[in-house]
């Protein structure tokens, strides 16, 4: 699986805080999936965080 985070990230952290072995914030405030692909025990996390982005940022293929 492959995870972005689109430009209409608010930089709320949700997703660092649920899943911090895909996401990070970068220098800007918004976050950015930087583990590609996503590692297989970091899977559910991944899913989870996708789930709880509140403006629905970030994309799983």
């Amino acid at each position: 699986m492959f995870a972005t985070v689109n430009a209409d990230c608010i930089g709320c952290g949700a997703c660092e805080a649920i899943c911090p072995q895909v996401f990070r914030m970068n220098s800007y405030e918004i976050a950015e999936a930087y583990l590609n692909p996503v590692p297989l025990d970091a899977d559910d996390c991944t899913k989870v965080a996708a789930k709880s982005c509140p403006v629905a940022a970030i994309i799983l293929e």
